[in-house]
């Protein structure tokens, strides 16, 4: 008998299903479905290269809900911008926020079309706080500092906490990523906190580099960047204990084995 031929993948309108996007080759890594064959290929040769590229996302992801946790906690933040965000994973980050104070206000931002196919779901808020999503690119921070929905969701004379979550990786040094993370942060009030992971090639460069490799040859960009050149994007912002340490190692709730595991480094800085 004849096998059935495979059914062909639609993606939602304004997403290249022949072009990998690292929000879906994530999602492929975290289990998630929302992800196309072009995703797969680059995330099983990158996975081919780490072994352990499934935990290092999940330790990323866990990386997010203790500085959730911690911000409302401990910092008394109340409202968020999450930079970056990729395809929905429960919990996000507002859920999180908002099961400890049910007031916090999250804007999510991302520039992947089918991130905002899921924006619905971002926006699942209690009734005293408020989830929102608007569509826009750290390369032009501008464009998200002036959003009509940021402004009306955010109080940027209060306190924020804006979070770049494995995302500065997505822009090349000659595009001085450096410069749009210090436009963020001068738009953010005394009081804010930054909170950044990004991988690095200190820990295991012949694997790191390999997983590049693949990343790049397949048309994305992709630059893992050593401790100091990550220290550069929290500025004169002093870092906040444990200071800029691999991910697993930032406040973690049970004691690490090997917090080199996770080729991530990790801190969060306070705005004087």
């Amino acid at each position: 008998m004849a096998q059935d031929s495979p059914v062909p993948e639609v993606a939602p309108p304004g997403v290249n299903i022949n072009v990998p996007h690292s929000a879906r080759i994530y999602d492929y890594w975290l289990g998630g479905k929302d992800n196309f064959a072009v995703d797969r290929a680059v995330g099983d040769a990158m996975i081919k290269a780490i072994p352990g590229m499934r935990y290092m996302a999940a330790e990323n992801r866990k990386f997010v809900h203790r500085v959730a946790r911690d911000l409302v906690e401990k910092e008394g933040i109340r409202q968020f911008l999450d930079v970056g965000t990729g395809i929905p994973t429960r919990p996000n980050l507002h859920e999180i926020a908002q099961s400890i104070e049910p007031g916090s206000r999250v804007v999510y931002v991302d520039n992947d079309p089918i991130v905002l196919v899921h924006a619905r779901a971002l926006m699942i808020s209690t009734e005293q706080g408020r989830s929102e999503y608007i569509s826009a690119d750290l390369r032009a921070p501008e464009s998200i500092l002036n959003d009509k929905t940021l402004r009306d969701t955010l109080d940027l004379d209060a306190p924020v906490g804006l979070t770049l979550i494995a995302i500065l990786m997505l822009i090349a040094d000659e595009d001085d990523p450096w410069s749009k993370v210090a436009a963020l942060r001068d738009a953010m009030p005394s009081g804010s906190l930054l909170a950044i992971t990004h991988p690095t090639a200190d820990f295991a460069p012949d694997e790191v580099n390999e997983a590049v490799a693949a990343a790049t040859g397949a048309g994305m960009t992709l630059v893992a960047r050593p401790e100091a050149d990550v220290r550069r994007f929290f500025g004169d912002w002093p870092l906040l204990e444990p200071g800029l340490v691999p991910v697993s190692s930032w406040r973690p709730d049970e004691p690490v084995d090997n917090p080199h595991a996770a080729y991530y480094w990790a801190g969060v800085a306070r705005k004087p």
